[in-house]
């Protein structure tokens, strides 16, 4: 299998989020300047039925050098009370499916894709959560 180089995977994935984005997630580069590609923005909104709609949460992603066979660390700016997110906002690779079995087949896309359905979850949906706005 022919392995293509990290910033060509990368700038794909940021013209298929851009292309072909969704209404509920969205993924970009913090800052076009960055030609690392390393530093991404994302955003999420809430899903309807759960404590988490009509509410909009931003994150963070960093992609390392080993990217895509390594996952990208995220954080959420806005505060959000989730059984995946640490105290700081950060998401725990041990408690996300997406995370802890990283694969290189997956995106950024579909990573945030996870993390909002992960809103969805018994564990989660009915979560108290903090004031709206408020950020770490």
């Amino acid at each position: 299998m022919v392995q293509v180089p990290r910033n060509f995977r990368l700038l794909d994935e940021l013209e298929k989020a851009e292309k072909e984005g969704r209404a509920d997630v969205s993924i970009g580069l913090e800052n076009y300047d960055d030609i690392t590609l390393s530093h991404w923005t994302g955003t999420i909104i809430g899903p309807v039925g759960t404590v988490f709609e009509g509410r909009i949460y931003g994150l963070k992603l960093y992609c390392n050098d080993k990217y895509p066979q390594q996952a990208p660390q995220v954080r959420f700016l806005s505060r959000v009370n989730m059984s995946c997110v640490t105290q700081d906002g950060r998401l725990d690779p041990r408690k996300i499916n997406v995370l802890n079995n990283w694969t290189a087949a997956t995106n950024l896309l579909r990573l945030m894709v996870e993390i909002r359905n992960e809103m969805t979850s018994q564990a989660n949906r009915k979560t108290p959560q903090p004031p709206e706005g408020t950020n770490y």
